[in-house]
């Protein structure tokens, strides 16, 4: 195959810029293999024929058009196939498409063929050289060279414009703006000169400045600028002469393979040093590389030239260098000899040789168009002697037949191998063979020829070796070997050697006595159990060959198949014994008699029928407690053939008919306390029993009987009072009173250290407060108290301590109501009925006092008893208010409270009301204060107007708290009276105060007087208008303090214990709204009582407040 490359190409309009250094041609590198690796071997899939056409070399005129053509057949393609044109070794020109090359392709559907096309357009000179298309396509490949050889035209004199080919072409196309030198190609005609010279532009536009080239274009007429720059820019450049080349090596040079080449240089200086240099590599002299000297020329002639030798050459004349590159050309291989047709048979030696018409030549053996693989594991071997090469097959096989050749790059040959086999011989067939089941099974035959391979059918099926199976070919002897034999192994078996038609067969019986296994069914003790009622099928493996009769039995009756409720019944693999609705009877040892011409067998199976058992007897139930009772009975007589596993109880109201279980659980014991029954109602109770089939039917009711109890212990025992001789105690109703009722209690009590309870009572008390008499004084006695009802005693309940006969004195204690620690306040008329608790031992003395005076009996009644005092007046009057000292004493002991009453009336009317201004519809009136306010503070007053003609009153204004007012929006013309009301707490004043004078609205010349008012201060220092008040709260609840201050401006309210401010504590919550100040204290305790101070500040002063807190802890009285 001819290979030829070219370095540089590139396909556009551009001219060789150097004739050195490689740079001169047209084409520029493409993507193709670098220059350092044109030498390396190209890895090409393998070589078939795949094109029908190939492309032809050509010769076209410089400027021409040329195209090549190639030509692949579809017909056997399910796709397109992939083509690549070069040029060189490894320029691929798909990337170099344009203007002066275009590839296309196309598809003819009735002949199926792909035609590709590579089109060389206005060729140039260096556009020549070898070119190669490749055809890929899966793994079939196919390549074809070709030359192109320009031609130079001829050269002649013609005048040429050389402003008209920087004129633009093809204005508005694609290319616009491409310079057209096709104008520079063509013949033009002389044109009639003028007298004047001929003004050469390119030698004004060399030595120009580029800021005058459009000063040159504009003058000359010259339109396409940017082309002329361009062209400018590309004009070859004049070289300067080398120094120590006086002529330098051609760019390329061309050698066929085995030829001889000689590269020569002149130099302009003889005595320079020469060096000769390849990819690189300085070459010294070989009988392969001659070095020659003629004058001032230096030649190295390389002999013998092969593909190493195509490479890049350089020669170093001091410090200048010249390069060239040597493209070796090879010659086509022929075949001299082609390969000859063979016909063997198996296992033969088959040599195929071919002679071709050089030594060291490399070439391709094909089978049927496939490269054969030539491996180290491959079976066929290739060598070669000289020009003879040889493809040698050592063990020939069938698969070796097919047409083989043999590919060099000048030609094919190819031959056919025919294979066949050896006429088949049977030394020994296959025999029929019978064995037992579990036995070796053997099968042999001998056959020839011995190395021929076969395979083992049963029954039409390939057997396969395995553990179980062993198959063995030695030489003539084929073995199949089964160590265990099995009944799938039973059949007709095949052997059938490989490539023949003829096969070799046998019969093998397996034989196996009849087996019952029971151990496949888990069967305890070969025992099957069924619930009665249920149908029983019960299927028993069995085995044996040829299949063996099966007889059931029970005792000395057979079973039989036409059996109407219990029937045997045998079928493949299996017997069944079937018995439809089983019984109690149904119970008993079953026998399976197996026989079989191998021998006989025999097997017995127990049937045991259960069901559920029988009902236990009545239930005894011997004790009864207040919602419970204890219960026993005995097993049932039957267990139904299984174990008992529980009991169910029930029981029911006996007036009612429903029964309810009281366990879910089930009870192993013959005994059971049924709890949670209702006292004084009849119960009946019934047993069932469980085994593992089913629950019985219950069993008869017990007797009927009722639940009573005694009551719970009394609760809440404690002494209520102590004196010399007697000792009260009180206690509470037990918390539980059963159905029994409650009767009474009994009182006990014994002297500390002894056991000897003495009964208080007689007689039972309905009371739970009780006074033991006639004791001893200074004894130290304990306390018991017993509940009693029909169903007896109830436990007793025992003070924790023993008591001192002894009484004790009692520090008194007055118990304000929490009402009463703020001023009690009631209206003329009504009652007061005021009740004061208080406590202390022995019992206190009560002395009430009226502003230090003495209560008068006659006008307030007073009423003392053991624990609290009573205040009341049937009719207050104004005359009850004040202040009240409470006092209790016990001994030395006192303690004291205030309770402040103010008894309130309906307030007198103002003083005085006069009309202070009348202008336009208004009036201003102006009153003072009622003298008498009702021992209440005034709330407000309410005003009212009447017309002088009617004297009608109507309401102006209510609850006006002010003492002047404007009256507005009066009639004009009328004249006004104005009455005022005072009010407070009770209502409005029974009489009202009237002006003396009347106001009259004047119609016209209305003036108005502007009073002079002067600016009030209302500035002032903090003063609390409530104070605090001392209170108790109870443990555990909140508690509130509350006082108002008025001051401006707006006091800081600072809340403070025990002089201690309150800051950041989460139990405490301040709130302070129009100037009610609030403490909230959270679930106080004993702790939070003590002296609480509020503390109002501003600019002007300080007020401040006290109040004392006393926390009580809750106790639970009786």
């Amino acid at each position: 195959m001819l290979y030829i490359s070219l370095i540089f190409v590139c396909l556009d309009d551009s001219d060789p810029v150097s004739s050195t250094g490689r740079k001169d041609s047209v084409w520029s590198l493409g993507e193709g293999q670098p220059p350092e690796d044109v030498d390396k071997p190209v890895d090409n899939p393998p070589l078939s024929t795949l094109l029908i056409e190939s492309p032809q070399s050509g010769t076209v005129a410089v400027g021409g058009d040329i195209t090549f053509v190639a030509k692949v057949e579809a017909k056997d393609l399910l796709r397109k196939p992939t083509v690549k044109w070069f040029k060189g070794k490894w320029m691929d020109l798909a990337s170099k498409t344009g203007k002066h090359l275009q590839l296309k392709e196309s598809f003819e559907r009735v002949t199926k063929i792909h035609t590709f096309e590579m089109h060389i357009i206005k060729a140039k000179e260096n556009y020549a050289g070898n070119y190669r298309c490749e055809v890929t396509y899966k793994d079939k490949f196919d390549s074809c060279s070709f030359d192109l050889e320009i031609k130079e035209e001829e050269k002649g004199q013609h005048n040429i414009d050389i402003r008209s080919a920087f004129k633009r072409s093809s204005e508005g196309q694609e290319d616009a703006g491409e310079l057209d030198f096709s104008g520079l190609l063509k013949h033009r005609e002389h044109k009639q000169q003028d007298d004047t010279p001929e003004v050469d532009v390119w030698e004004i536009l060399k030595n120009a400045r580029p800021d005058e080239y459009e000063k040159i274009a504009f003058t000359y007429g010259i339109t396409d600028l940017r082309g002329l720059l361009k062209r400018l820019k590309k004009a070859p450049k004049e070289e300067k002469k080398s120094a120590a080349f006086a002529k330098r090596l051609d760019p390329t040079y061309q050698v066929d393979k085995g030829g001889k080449i000689r590269l020569v240089v002149e130099l302009a200086d003889p005595t320079v040093d020469l060096k000769w240099y390849k990819n690189g590599q300085e070459i010294r002299p070989t009988p392969k590389y001659i070095f020659e000297h003629k004058g001032t020329q230096r030649i190295m002639v390389i002999n013998n030239c092969s593909s190493n030798d195509d490479a890049a050459y350089s020669v170093v004349a001091g410090e200048e260098k010249c390069t060239t590159e040597l493209f070796v050309k090879e010659l086509p291989i022929t075949i001299v000899k082609g390969i000859e047709p063979v016909k063997t048979t198996v296992n033969e030696r088959i040599e195929l040789e071919c002679e071709v018409s050089e030594e060291g030549a490399h070439i391709k053996w094909l089978k049927n168009g496939v490269e054969v693989p030539t491996g180290v594991r491959s079976r066929y071997r290739v060598k070669s002697e000289g020009t003879k090469h040889y493809l040698v097959i050592d063990d020939a096989s069938r698969e070796d037949t097919g047409t083989y050749s043999v590919m060099a790059t000048g030609g094919v040959s190819e031959a056919h191998v025919q294979v066949e086999l050896k006429p088949l011989k049977v030394y020994q067939d296959l025999q029929d063979i019978t064995v037992k089941l579990g036995q070796p099974l053997k099968l042999h035959c001998e056959i020839y020829p011995g190395n021929v391979p076969g395979r083992w059918y049963r029954n039409g099926q390939l057997i396969q070796p395995s553990d179980r199976i062993n198959i063995i070919h030695r030489a003539k002897v084929h073995r199949l070997e089964i160590e265990t034999s099995s009944l799938h192994d039973a059949g007709d078996y095949t052997f059938v050697p490989e490539g023949y038609s003829q096969s070799l067969s046998a019969k093998v019986h397996i034989i196996d006595p009849p087996k019952v296994h029971l151990e496949s069914l888990n069967l305890p003790d070969n025992t099957v159990t069924v619930v009665a009622g249920n149908k029983l099928r019960l299927e028993v493996p069995i085995s044996g060959e040829p299949a063996p009769r099966v007889v059931w039995m029970k005792g000395e009756r057979v079973i039989l198949d036409s059996g109407h409720r219990v029937r045997a019944e045998t079928y493949g693999d299996q017997t069944s014994l079937t018995i439809e609705v089983t019984e109690r009877e149904d119970t008993g040892n079953y026998k399976m008699v197996l026989q079989n011409e191998a021998g006989e067998a025999t097997a017995s199976v127990k049937i045991k029928v259960v069901d559920i058992p029988d009902p236990p007897d009545a239930p005894l139930v011997p004790e009864v407690g207040g919602d419970w009772c204890s219960m026993t009975w005995e097993p049932p007589k039957y267990d139904g053939g299984s174990p008992i596993l529980g009991y169910f109880i029930e029981r029911k109201k006996k007036q009612s008919s429903r029964w309810m279980r009281l366990n879910f659980d089930l009870i192993k014991e013959t005994s059971f306390e049924p709890k949670k029954m209702i006292e004084g109602v009849p119960y009946e109770v019934r047993i069932f029993a469980v085994n593992a089939i089913g629950v019985s039917k219950p069993s008869e009711p017990s007797k009927a009987f009722t639940p009573l109890a005694v009551t719970s212990e009394p609760t809440m025992l404690v002494v209520d009072d102590v004196t010399d001789n007697t000792v009260t105690v009180k206690w509470r109703p037990p918390e539980t009173i059963g159905a029994a009722g409650l009767d009474g209690y009994l009182v006990e009590y014994c002297i500390e250290g002894s056991n000897d309870w003495k009964v208080s009572n007689k007689e039972l008390t309905e009371k739970t407060k009780y006074t033991i008499t006639g004791l001893t004084p200074e004894s130290k006695i304990l306390v018991r108290v017993r509940a009693i009802n029909k169903a007896g005693a109830s436990p007793p309940r025992t003070l924790q301590h023993a008591v001192l006969v002894k009484e004790v004195v009692e520090p008194p204690k007055i118990r304000v109501p929490r009402h009463l620690k703020q001023t009690y306040t009631r209206k003329v008329g009504e009652a007061v009925n005021l009740v004061v608790p208080f406590q202390g031992k022995p019992r206190p003395k009560v002395t009430w006092m009226k502003e230090g005076q003495a209560i008068e009996p006659s006008h307030v009644s007073i009423r003392n008893t053991d624990c609290d005092s009573i205040i009341f007046i049937r009719k207050a009057e104004r005359t009850h208010s004040g202040k009240y000292d409470m006092t209790v004493q016990v001994e030395n002991h006192v303690d004291s409270a205030i309770i402040d009453i103010q008894i309130v009336d309906l307030p007198g009317p103002p003083q005085s009301v006069t009309i202070e201004d009348i202008w336009g519809r208004n009036v201003a009136l102006v009153w003072t204060p009622p003298k008498d306010n009702g021992n209440a503070p005034i709330t407000g007053y309410t005003i009212q107007k009447a017309d002088k003609k009617t004297m009608e009153w109507y309401t102006c204004i209510e609850h006006y708290h002010r003492t002047c007012i404007t009256i507005t929006d009066l009639v004009v013309g009328n004249e006004y009276y104005f009455r005022i009301f005072s009010e407070n707490m009770c209502g409005l004043s029974e009489n009202a105060t009237q002006t003396k004078k009347s106001a009259l609205i004047a119609k016209e010349g209305l003036q108005v007087k502007i009073p002079e008012y002067s600016d009030h201060d209302f500035k002032e220092p903090p003063k609390f208008t409530q104070p605090l008040i001392n209170t108790f709260a109870i443990a555990g609840y909140n508690a509130t303090l509350n006082c108002s201050v008025r001051a401006n401006p707006r006091p800081k309210v600072i809340w403070m214990k025990n002089k201690i401010a309150i800051i950041d504590d989460p139990r405490y919550r301040m709130f302070s709204n129009q100037g009610v100040c609030t403490l909230e204290i959270r679930k106080p305790s004993p702790y939070d009582g003590g002296l609480y101070t509020c503390k109002a500040v501003n600019d002007l002063g300080e007020a401040q407040v006290d109040c004392k807190l006393e926390i009580k802890v809750q106790t639970q009285e009786l």
